[in-house]
């Protein structure tokens, strides 16, 4: 199982520079996890550079994987992951979602860079 960051995401729904890159990790939707806070980094983004229809869209396609709702264990867990490694929120959740579940993150944010489980993806300058 794999989590691909919001950035993938975008980069993938807008047809963004990085978007190859991130295909073949978003083509099998039956090894995704998606912790639900990225669905709502997702939407928000989309709904304001483009329009709630394609937000809508997206968000649709992404509920065909396995979304990871926010329970009071994660959100502690997080909490903790964000004071220790002082990680923003969203950060912080989707770190523990993906040690919960043993899973890796496919990302191009530098924050998550130097996490051990974390595939980084760098972005064209």
């Amino acid at each position: 199982m794999v989590i691909v960051d919001s950035c993938g995401w975008l980069e993938w729904f807008t047809d963004g520079e990085l978007a190859d890159k991130y295909k073949g990790y978003l083509a099998n939707r039956d090894k995704l996890l998606i912790p639900a806070i990225i669905i709502y980094e997702v939407y928000k983004v989309l709904k304001r550079e483009t329009t709630e229809e394609k937000a809508l869209l997206a968000v649709g396609y992404m509920k065909n994987s396995l979304v990871i709702l926010l329970d009071e264990t994660l959100a502690i867990s997080a909490a903790d992951i964000a004071l220790q490694e002082k990680l923003a929120m969203a950060d912080a959740i989707i770190i523990a979602v993906s040690r919960v579940h043993n899973c890796s993150i496919i990302s191009s944010d530098s924050d998550l860079k130097d996490q051990p489980n974390v595939t980084y993806i760098t972005k064209k300058s």
